[in-house]
């Protein structure tokens, strides 16, 4: 019995952020995500300058994380290309280790180039990590970004941490086209 507690426990914790995070509808998702960038836009204005060079951008206004022992997240967001939506996506990840808690947070993922954006476009279930290498800027205090030195292909911010749980990691996140109604 409890060797099933981890298991338990990560399914208790999707049960109840599951429905948080994918009750918009579509109108009130693109709202979020357009919140969420301006939002990231006032704390950051380097970020602003990234976003004005990226090819896409994929945001996701709210993830929700919890675990016990086995963790796992889920969150919807959006990919703009220029200042349109196009396509909507929801991103999941599992993870195995010493944790314990629960987290929502916003992340933003840049596509720099092209070719980073293409790739993303035409994966079914890309993966972070695997399929693509992101770089996650940090916030600090006093910290600046280079916009002029940023080389990577892929550049994520995440951003407004609230709960117990904190981790950087974008590593075994999986993100998944999704329709909007």
């Amino acid at each position: 019995m409890i060797r099933h507690i981890p298991g338990i426990a990560l399914l208790l914790c999707l049960a109840f952020a599951a429905p948080a995070a994918q009750a918009a509808s579509k109108l009130e998702l693109d709202a979020r995500v357009r919140a969420t960038l301006e939002n990231l836009y006032a704390k950051r204005a380097e970020a602003r300058s990234l976003g004005q060079k990226a090819a896409a951008i994929l945001v996701f206004p709210n993830i929700i994380k919890g675990g016990v022992g086995v963790g796992g997240e889920v969150g919807e967001g959006a990919l703009l290309q220029g200042n349109s939506v196009t396509q909507y996506y929801r991103v999941t990840a599992l993870s195995i280790g010493f944790q314990l808690g629960g987290q929502a947070k916003s992340q933003v993922i840049m596509f720099m180039t092209s070719e980073a954006a293409r790739a993303f476009l035409e994966g079914d279930g890309w993966e972070a990590g695997v399929d693509g290498s992101i770089a996650i800027v940090e916030f600090g205090v006093g910290e600046t970004i280079d916009t002029n030195s940023i080389q990577d292909p892929i550049v994520a911010f995440v951003f407004n941490n609230k709960g117990l749980m904190y981790n950087l990691s974008l590593e075994g996140s999986k993100f998944w086209k999704i329709n909007k109604s």
